[in-house]
Formats: structure tokens, sequence, C-alpha cells
């Protein structure tokens, strides 16, 4: 079979699955199979598809219809321009968390970082690679979450510091900025989101538990022992949770509180800041 005979049967194959995003998944997975890029499918459709690749083009599509992500079967995931490996031991990044990381590594001068619940370690290591922080560290209970995050550091050739334990159980030093993504899914609407996620991506990155922000709570309140004075917290957040986590933050004695949204024009990220006089009060 040629590139474009593959493509065809893939796109067939997948709209009749019922998958509405068809011809986009084939393309992905067809480019990774074979190791080649879009101008070259176009240019070269009529060429034949050795053997072997045709059996790994198929074999990708069966997992597909299977609802197993695109992004787990081809390894990778692009985030803030770079390319990380992903697996079914971490979250796939999302294009709204690239805010998140933006903001991380433009305000990264110098600082000192914490990535609170890496997962992949997309946010700790775009810090890294586009910032100029002066140290950054990371932290996940899982530890297949963090051997995925050093294989990225690797990958970009930076350096991390890793920290494996419950939330800031194992953290050592203080920092500038601390970073969190947590789970934030209340666990009874796990179970209502669509079979990529609730089936395949793991349930201790998105489960937030009962009320979806047990981990911001604990987090806002742990993380003071390790904020610098005026330090700065930054969150992703679920769409409806700004009104639950700024007032976990004020209720704590964190100030210049700040909700920001994200491309759909959603409540995604809260900010604040762990003032002086706070940290001085903590150490009386």
């Amino acid at each position: 079979m040629t590139y474009s005979e593959l493509m065809t049967t893939g796109v067939t194959m997948l709209t009749d699955a019922g998958f509405e995003e068809a011809r986009t998944d084939v393309r992905v997975l067809l480019l990774s199979v074979c190791g080649v890029d879009f101008m070259t499918l176009l240019r070269d459709g009529a060429l034949q598809v050795p053997e072997e690749k045709k059996e790994r083009f198929f074999a990708a599509l069966a997992k597909r219809k299977k609802h197993v992500p695109v992004q787990y079967i081809t390894g990778e995931q692009e985030f803030c321009g770079l390319k990380f490996y992903v697996g079914p031991e971490v979250l796939i990044p999302r294009p709204e968390t690239e805010l998140l990381a933006e903001a991380v590594f433009r305000e990264s001068a110098g600082k000192r970082i914490l990535d609170m619940c890496t997962g992949s370690g997309c946010i700790a290591v775009t810090a890294a690679k586009l910032g100029t922080p002066s140290f950054v560290a990371a932290s996940d209970y899982s530890a297949e979450a963090l051997s995925v995050a050093r294989k990225n550091a690797e990958l970009h050739d930076v350096k991390i510091t890793f920290f494996q334990g419950d939330l800031f159980e194992t953290v050592e030093g203080v920092y500038d900025i601390i970073v969190s993504n947590p789970p934030y899914i209340r666990s009874e609407v796990i179970e209502t989101l669509m079979p990529e996620v609730r089936e395949h991506e793991p349930r201790l990155a998105l489960d937030g538990t009962k009320d979806g922000v047990y981990f911001y709570r604990r987090i806002v309140a742990e993380a003071k022992a390790h904020l610098v004075p005026g330090g700065r917290l930054l969150f992703e957040i679920g769409h409806d949770q700004a009104k639950e986590v700024t007032g976990l933050l004020s209720k704590e004695g964190y100030t210049e509180i700040e909700v920001r949204k994200d491309y759909a024009g959603l409540d995604r990220m809260v900010f604040a800041v762990w003032p002086v006089q706070n940290k001085e009060k903590e150490d009386v």
C-alpha cells in the first residue's frame, strides 16, 4: 500500500468508528510511524510503504480505535514550542497550561522556582529551557511521573532537582516562585469525561477528591514555609474554581491575588504573593 492509500484507509476506519478528528489523527500517526514529515507525505504519496511500517501503522490505528490518546501512541506532545515525551504515567500537557508556563519563564530571571505536581515536567523544563532562573526544582508523588520528567529534562539538557513525596513532604529550600497544576477535577466528574481521559490518563493526576480543591487547600497552607518574603504562588485551576481558590489564598494571608483567563476566556489561573509581613509573623 502507498502513503496515500494508508491515509485514506485510516481516515475511513476512524470516521466509521465515530472519531471527529479522524484525518488529523491519522496524519499524525502515519507521520510518526513512517518517520517522515508532512511535505514528504504530500510529495511521495504514491510511494509504497514498507510492510513493517504498514503493520505498525495499523497497530497504532487499533490503539486509537480504543480511544488511546494519539500522544500516548506517538509518545510525544508539543508544549511551548518544545517536544516532550509523554506516556500513560503522566497527563498530556494542555494548551491552556502553556499560559501558566509562559508566566513562569517570563518572571524567571535569577529566581528559584519549584514546580509542584510536575507530572511530565513540562512547566519546570520550559522554565529552565526558555527562562533564566537560578535554580529549578520539581516535585511529584508518583515515581513513574518523575521518571518521565527526568527524561524530558535530559531531552532538553536542563538541570532540575527532583523531589518525590506527598506535596512538600521531601522538598528542600525556599523559592521565589512556586507553580502548580495540581489534580483539580472532582471525583464524581471524572467518569463523565471523554474516554481518552477517564480510561487512559492517570487518575492520580486528575482526581482533586470530592470537592476538587483538596490539593489547593494543602498547597496554599504548606507553600508558606517554602516561599521567600514576597514570593509568588501560581496555580492553574478549573474554570469554576476561581472563587474557592482565591478564598483559600485570602484566608491564609496571601495578597495581590489575581485571576487570569485562558484562550477561551475562562478563569484558568490564580496568582498570589506571600507578603513580607506575613512571613515575619510566621517566624515569630
